[in-house]
This record gives C-alpha cells, structure tokens and sequence, in this order.
C-alpha cells in the first residue's frame, strides 16, 4: 500500500495498514536539506527538493508546496521582503485605506510570479511522485487573504465599522481562491489546502458571517475540480467545531488546544481529523517515548479517519528522532487493516 492509496482509503472509510502521517514541514523542511528560507520561498525547485527529502526520511504520506501566506498578496501587489533565513515580511498593508479597494485588480494565478512559482512546485512534486503520495497545494482563505491585504488590526476593526466594504474585498479574495485551487489541480495537486488562520480569532457569529461561506465555495469549487480539500485553522477552534464540519473540508485540522475527543465527537463520521499533539511540547521538547504516547493517543481518541500530525507546523530544531518516533508509533498501532493481512 502506497502514500496515496493509504490516504484515499483512509478517507474513504477503509481499512488501512496504519493511519497516514500529514505533518506540516516548512522551514524544517528548508533546514533539513541546509537551504535558507529565501530560497524555499521563491524558488520552486528549493521547495519540491525540501519536501521530497522530508517525506522520504520521516515517512510521511504527503508532499506540500505549503509556504508562507503571502503568495496572493504578492501578486495582488503587496511589497513582500524575505530575508536570507527568516520569515517574509509585508511592509505595508496594500489596503491602507478603504478606497483603496477600487483600485485592486485580482491576479491571474497562472502569470503572478509568486502564485505560477507554487504551480510549478506542484507540477514538480507530480512528475516525482504523483500517484504514489498525495501531492498538497495551498491557498489562503478569504478573511486570511483579506488580513494579508489590510492589515489583521484594521481589519477586524472593518469587520465592525464598515461589513458591507469587508463583504466585497472577501469576494475578491474568495474568486482569487477558486483560481488558485483550481489551478494548482490542475497542473497535479491532489489535495488543496485552506489556511484561514485568522478565523480562529473572531466570535463564532462572525466566522458564520465572514469565514465559513467563503470557505464553503471555494471547497465546492475544489471538489467541482475533482480535488480534495484540507481546512487549517492555527489556534482553539472549540467555539466552531460544528461551524467547520460545514465547511465541506474533507481533512480538518485540530491545534493542539483543542480537545481531540470533542472534535472526533463533532467531526463523526464526516470530515477526517488531522492532529492533534502539541509541536512544541511534544515534537520539539519532548522524548521520543512521549511523541510515542501523544500519537498513540491522538489515533485511539481522533476518530475513524483520523490522520497523524502536529496540531500545526513541525518546529525548526525538532530531533529527527522524534520525528523517527512517530513514524514507529503508527507502524505499530494494531488496525482492523493490518489485522486482517496477518
């Protein structure tokens, strides 16, 4: 059983040699092939190599070309700095003012430098790969992409001031975000993701109003496509576990803050649970017998499609054999599939 026939099984309710692992690699994936993070941002080549050096050595059942959020603000126009070996920086928001919306023009995923360099990263990642492990694309959710653009702080001060003007720039957003999915599957991706990080920091009311139906169209919009779609939310989703599940996400992630028997009591049979151990805690400080512990646990309690992963991304500096350790931990777990084959 391959990486991508273990993940469609997985989903699809079927028996399975062990649940699949989806960890989050980024910046540990730069470090682990010693490339610095300006490169893995922009250069598609960087980033296919890093994911498929991480996939191998940790056996993991996913390849990603997951960056940064600032792809589509890039190409919206956003003047994104990256240094050598840090995080990317927005300078400025691009929305310093609301009439400034007037003169934003939606990129075409396909000609902005930032949003055609994952596109290549994904068809990199299919013609290694494809068929063999889930290939991953990204795209940011509409309220995300709507911080990116404004600003996180004035923004949600819009959110309250002027809803109707927050209303027409997450349209853009939202259309930029078909676009972008449906072109990432297009050139290979299996399966795109959604961060709306943002989404985790409003009330409930407001993610009903402002998050969920954007989520919704552009998930719509990926399964029209023949994709499948992973909604990430940092933080304590708790007060939306039955909001998400309306997403129509087919893998929802859960940090780690979240009571994983609350969410697989929430999530059922329907969407597969992704999580939820503690990066830090466990993956980046503790011992290999306690990632042991925390992915045992996580797989008996998350659910019947669960699927094995940090609540969010894998922590630069995290020992390899932590990461070792929760590979063993899930080749080892007794399934209704691995029973079967004896």
């Amino acid at each position: 059983m391959n990486s991508y026939e273990r993940v469609m099984m997985r989903l699809g309710g079927e028996d399975v040699d062990r649940p699949p692992n989806f960890d989050i690699m980024m910046i540990f994936a730069a470090h682990t092939i010693g490339q610095p993070l300006s490169r893995y941002y922009q250069d598609f080549r960087v980033l296919g190599e890093a994911n498929l050096a991480v996939q191998e050595a940790f056996d993991l059942d996913i390849v990603q070309s997951i960056s940064d959020p600032y792809r589509e603000a890039a190409d919206f126009g956003a003047e994104i700095v990256f240094p050598e070996d840090g995080l990317p920086i927005c300078t400025a928001p691009l929305l310093c003012e609301p009439a400034d919306l007037k003169r934003l023009k939606p990129p075409d995923p396909r000609t902005g430098r930032r949003m055609s360099d994952r596109l290549a990263a994904n068809e990199r990642l299919r013609d290694q790969v494809g068929g063999e492990v889930p290939i991953m694309g990204w795209v940011e959710g509409a309220l995300a992409e709507a911080g990116d653009l404004r600003g996180v702080g004035a923004l949600m001060v819009d959110l309250y001031d002027r809803p109707e003007w927050v209303d027409d720039l997450l349209e853009i957003c939202c259309e930029v975000g078909i676009a972008f999915a449906r072109a990432q599957i297009e050139v290979g991706a299996d399966i795109i993701g959604l961060g709306d990080a943002i989404a985790s920091q409003v009330s409930p009311r407001m993610y009903r109003r402002f998050a969920l139906p954007y989520e919704q169209r552009i998930f719509d919009a990926i399964h029209e496509m023949g994709g499948l779609g992973r909604l990430h939310i940092c933080g304590d989703i708790t007060p939306i576990l039955d909001d998400v599940v309306e997403s129509g996400a087919d893998i929802i992630d859960v940090d780690w803050m979240v009571d994983i028997r609350l969410a697989a009591q929430a999530f059922g049979n329907g969407p597969a649970l992704c999580g939820n151990f503690d990066p830090v805690a466990v993956m980046l400080q503790g011992t290999p017998a306690q990632v042991r512990q925390a992915v045992t646990e996580c797989a008996t309690l998350g659910g019947p499609k669960n699927i094995s992963a940090a609540g969010c991304e894998i922590p630069d500096g995290t020992p390899h054999q932590n990461l070792c350790a929760q590979a063993q931990a899930l080749r080892e777990l007794p399934t209704p599939g691995k029973e079967q084959s004896h």
